[in-house]
This record gives structure tokens, sequence and C-alpha cells, in this order.
């Protein structure tokens, strides 16, 4: 046994409180290292947590990857909500999320304060250069990990295809998901009668409740800026180029809080820095109304998505154990895995820029192959090398 006998409370404890620590300290290094978008999220997290760590198997990742898929929100981010409620629970729900979002929070708000004190944002283009083929080579190791186990047929295999190649011809991402689920649905479950008016599926979901109460001293607009934000998190589906949409339409055109200008300059800083893209809502928040801004933006755009996943974990294996949901799930985990593959190509488009980013890429899909190193010493050595060409070539 872990422990005394006569002081299993104490004992329980203190487990809960190791893996409660261990989820967080989990979630703060991939939020510090991940670069790269949603894709490449995924990939570490499948990296760490089912190939190194173990807490959930490959076909569990997928399950949890496709569900997250079919709510709004950044899909990384809920993912890595549910993985932490996988570990710990509804503590670690909360605590993954929060760590995994925090690291971006902090690096966005120093450039945003750097933003708004000297006029513009820092260079990073450096770092980038490479970081950037390597973040590619992990998401096709991941990809290729999770091919079996998301692909389990001619069919899946057919509608991944058709997936990719849709997405590249600039299909809408929400109707390709939701076509690929249906069709795998109709397809296995044509002999069967359909379910008459019993429960299941994802129903409708509310809104969380407005801003917190205490003084505003802008006369009104830190609760809008919270609601503004709130609503762009609970309804949006898609990439940044979606999110870039929304940003425009309430801020720039409705609202005229901030420029186009502005507006580009902060999803740059969204897309550049490692952790979600959502954490453009940061920097935007900072630049309309200082540090209570970026801390009100940043709670509302990922607050729905802590609701979303809280209540999706009580009925992702439902999902699971019916027919025809268990075959939704299925069209929409080959459809995610086309989708995410459709994302690394137009990342590589943009990575590899010359035969030193190729063999950096190389390097790195050869060492996941032949070694068990963390992803995280690549993202550093890609980090390293980028700096030293920028100096070299600068």
């Amino acid at each position: 046994m872990d422990g005394p006998v006569g002081e299993p409370g104490q004992d329980g404890g203190g487990r809960r409180g190791r893996t409660l620590a261990e989820v967080a300290s989990v979630f703060l290094k991939l939020g510090v290292i991940g670069f790269g978008g949603p894709a490449a999220h995924i990939a570490m997290m499948r990296e760490e947590l089912v190939r190194r760590r173990g807490w959930v198997s490959d076909e569990r990742f997928v399950d949890l990857m496709g569900a997250t898929n079919l709510i709004p929100g950044p899909n990384s981010t809920e993912l890595a909500i549910h993985l932490g409620h996988e570990r710990a629970r509804g503590k670690g729900l909360v605590v993954a999320g929060v760590c995994f979002i925090l690291p971006a929070f902090a690096i966005v708000l120093a450039l945003a304060w750097a933003y708004v004190r000297h006029g513009q944002a820092p260079a990073v283009e450096g770092l980038l250069y490479g970081i950037k083929p390597v973040v590619v080579s992990i998401v096709v190791w991941a990809l290729a990990g999770l091919l079996r186990t998301a692909v389990k047929g001619p069919l899946t295999a057919a509608v991944a295809a058709a997936a990719f190649a849709a997405y590249l011809l600039g299909a809408d991402e929400l109707l390709v998901l939701a076509a690929g689920g249906l069709l795998v649905m109709a397809v296995r479950t044509r002999p069967l009668r359909p379910p008459g008016g019993g429960r299941g599926g994802i129903g409708g979901i509310a809104l969380l409740p407005a801003g917190p109460y205490f003084p505003d001293p802008t006369g009104g607009q830190l609760a809008q800026l919270f609601l503004t934000f709130l609503k762009i998190g609970s309804v949006l589906y898609g990439s940044g180029y979606v999110l870039l949409a929304f940003l425009e339409g309430d801020f720039a055109e409705r609202l005229g809080w901030i420029t186009r200008t502005q507006l580009l300059d902060a999803v740059s800083i969204g897309q550049v820095t490692p952790g979600p893209v959502f954490t453009t809502a940061t920097f935007l928040g900072y630049v309309i109304a200082g540090l209570p801004g970026a801390v009100l933006a940043t709670v509302a755009i990922f607050a729905p998505s802590f609701a979303f996943v809280a209540l999706l974990t009580r009925i992702v294996d439902r999902i699971r154990d019916r027919v025809w949901s268990s075959a939704f799930l299925d069209g929409v985990n080959a459809t995610a895995l086309a989708l995410m593959a459709g994302v690394t190509v137009e990342l590589a488009g943009e990575a590899f820029v010359d035969p030193l980013t190729v063999g950096l890429a190389v390097a790195a899909l050869f060492l996941q192959w032949r070694t068990r190193l963390n992803t995280a010493w690549f993202i550093a050595a890609a980090a390293a090398v980028g700096l030293v060409h920028a100096l070299v070539t600068g």
C-alpha cells in the first residue's frame, strides 16, 4: 500500500496534491513551448501525455480531440482543459486550462506594454525562423501516430481524404467537420432505425453570467469589453482568421476602439507567441483599457471554454457508447485529423524557406523516431539556431 493504513485521508490528499502539481507543471511547460498554433499544441500534448506519461490512450486522446472540435472556442485549449479533467477531475480541469493559458497571457501582456509604450511590437522573426520547421516535424510525427487510431477503415480513410482536399480548397472547417461526422454516421447506421425522441447528442449551452461587479472608472467600457469578448469566446468556431473577422467587426467597426493596424498587430502577436492564439484578446484588452482591460478580456474569451468542456465531460462517454453517436464521433475524429494535416501543409509552406529550415525539420523528425527526448529540447535548440541565424544574417 502507498501509505499508513490509519491515515487514508491524509495519504489521499497528498496524492491529489501531487497529481494537481503534476498537471500544473505539465501544462505550464506546454504553455511556454507551445509555438505554432493549435495543431502544434495538440501534437505536443499527444507526445507529452500519451507517449511519455501515459495519461490516456491514443484512442481516448483522439475521442477528446474530436469532441472538442464540436464546441466553440480554442480547440487546443479545450483539449488541455479536458486532459486535465481526465487526470484530476474538476480541479484538474481548472488547473490545466489556467496553466496552459498563463504563460501566453504573461508574454502577450509584456509585449502589449512594450507596444503601448514604444508604438511597435518587438521583432521575433529570428526566433520563429528556427522554431517553425521543428514545429512542423512535431505535428507530422503526431499525425503519423494518430493515423491508425482515427482512420479505422476504408470509409473513414475516404472521409479523411475528402476533408483534407476540401480544406485545401478553402471550405469552411466547421462544415467539413460536420459533413465528415454525418457521412460516417449515415453509412454505418443505414440498416438501423434512427432513434426516436431519445436524449443524446450535444444540446444548447447557456452563456455564462455577466462579468464581475466592481466600480468601472471607464464609465461602462470595461463591462462592454468583458461582454463582447465573452460573446466571441462563446460562439467562435474556426481558425485565427475567423477570430480576426470577429474582432474587426466588434472592436474596429462597431465600437471604434482600435484601428485596423492595431488589430493586425494584435493578431500577429497572438500568432507568434506560444500558447493559445486567443491571447490576442489580452493584447487588445491592454491597448483599450490597460491592465484591467487585459485581465477582463482574457477571462472573458476563455471562460466559455471551461464551461463547455465541463459540460462535455458529462456526455463524451455516452457519445462513444451509442452506435449512431459513436459513428458520428469516428467521422469527426478522422475529419479533425485531416484538418490538422491541412493546417500542417500551410505551416510547412511558411516554415521551409531554405535548406537550413528543411534540415532542422528532418533532424527533429529523426530524433523523434530514434529517441524519446522531450520535444521541449527541440523547441529550445531551434530557437537558439534561429537567434544565431538572425545575428549572422542581420
